[in-house]
């Protein structure tokens, strides 16, 4: 029961991800939609665009969130073409609030 109870607190510990977003993902609204959805699940973070046309997208929080908000990355608000999400895993950073840069 011991080893169970480790594994499952294990699995609800918070976790950080950064992810780089590729395809037609800037001037479609793609950095306000994907706070609105980090705020929605509760993940906290950042969203900025990056000067090659990628965006950059910092998730923390509970791993359920986070895997949504990975999920959505993929495919974005309707005006984006999402053509590759690469996320890293990070070591956790407590953060408040989702900001847009």
């Amino acid at each position: 029961m011991g080893d169970a109870t480790a594994q499952g607190a294990a699995t609800d510990a918070p976790v950080c991800y950064r992810c780089v977003v590729s395809g037609r993902v800037q001037g479609v609204y793609f950095r306000a939609a994907t706070r609105e959805q980090a705020v929605r699940l509760g993940v906290t973070g950042h969203v900025r665009n990056l000067p090659d046309g990628r965006v950059e997208v910092l998730a923390c929080g509970a791993p359920g969130a986070v895997a949504a908000l990975r999920d959505w990355l993929r495919s974005g608000p309707p005006m984006a073409r999402v053509s590759g999400v690469a996320c890293d895993l990070l070591v956790y950073q407590a953060r408040s609030g989702f900001t847009v840069g």
